[in-house]
This record gives structure tokens, C-alpha cells and sequence, in this order.
């Protein structure tokens, strides 16, 4: 199973999908970490973004082939990159999107942060060609101490997913 975990930066998704997969014992594969290994100097440019996308892309595909749990963290902003991931995992995937208030974000993207260098500006800058996602998803609100409850709900979204998959 292949689960995206998609919202703007400072939203809160980094550190509610590596919690999320360690919980389901699901390898990682977060889109900052990829960006600083191709692009030690980040841009954020529409190049340097599908580059990074092109080798989550890959990596995904490796994970599907070795039949590996796979939780994906990037912000997957526009349709057509959630289609190419949709299209590999051919039909096997979950999507979950981080949501905050915009006050907490701009708080958030003051602080330095291990491997993202997304700032304010870069959020704006997604935030403007964020495409709302489409179809069935969980959408988890992030405020500054509900880890737990996040993890919960995504937990209990994966379980409603499968028992309703066992009975198709």
C-alpha cells in the first residue's frame, strides 16, 4: 500500500507522516530529504521540483516491486503529480492531507527545520498553485499538540479503507 501524504509546507505533514510510518512499519520517503541529495542549494523552481518528483517516482516504484509499505511526504500540490504516483500504485493507495491555520504555519516556517528550507514565501508560492485533491481522502488538522489524535484518525482511516476493500 502506497500512502501520500501531501499538504503545504509547514502544515505539519513531515512530522505527522514519519511518525505515521514508523506506527505502520512503512518505509519513508519524505521530498525534502530527496531535494537536498539532488539539489544541495534548493530553488523550489518548477525544474528542480519535478526532478524531485521524478525520483520519488522511482523510489515508489522500487518499494511497489518489492511489495514494501511505502508512506509518501511531499506536497503533492498538483493533480498531475498525484496521478503519475495513482498510476503506479495502480489503484493500492491512500491519501492524507495535512491542513493548518495559516498563523501556525507562518510560525512554523520561522524555525529551522533539519531538511526542509521552505520558508513563508515558498509556501505562498504553493499555496498559489496548490490543485485541491480530488476524490476520497482524510484531511487531518494540525495544531501544535494533537499528534496522537492524528495518528488515531489516520490509523482508523486505514482500517475503515481495508474493511471496506474486504467486502468489494
Amino acid at each position: 500500500m502506497i500512502i501520500i501524504v501531501s499538504g503545504l509546507p509547514g502544515s505539519g505533514k513531515s512530522y505527522f507522516a514519519s511518525r505515521f510510518a514508523k506506527l505502520i512499519q512503512a518505509d519513508y520517503i519524505n521530498s525534502d530529504r530527496v531535494r537536498k541529495n539532488i539539489f544541495p542549494a534548493s530553488s523550489y523552481s518548477e525544474k528542480e521540483n519535478a526532478s524531485v518528483y521524478d525520483e520519488m517516482l522511482e523510489l515508489t516504484r522500487r518499494s511497489i516491486r518489492q511489495k514494501k509499505n511505502l508512506v509518501l511526504d511531499a506536497t503533492f500540490y498538483k493533480n498531475e503529480l498525484r496521478k503519475k504516483f495513482t498510476d503506479a500504485a495502480e489503484g493500492d493507495i491512500v491519501f492524507i492531507e495535512v491542513a493548518a491555520e495559516e498563523a501556525v504555519i507562518k510560525e512554523r516556517l520561522k524555525q529551522k527545520r533539519a531538511d526542509s528550507d521552505a520558508d513563508f514565501e515558498a509556501y505562498k508560492l504553493i499555496k498559489q498553485q496548490w490543485e485541491p485533491l480530488r476524490g476520497h481522502r482524510l484531511i487531518l488538522i494540525s495544531s501544535h499538540e494533537n499528534i496522537r489524535d492524528m495518528l488515531r484518525k489516520a490509523l482508523d482511516y486505514l482500517k475503515l479503507r481495508n474493511d471496506k476493500r474486504a467486502y468489494c
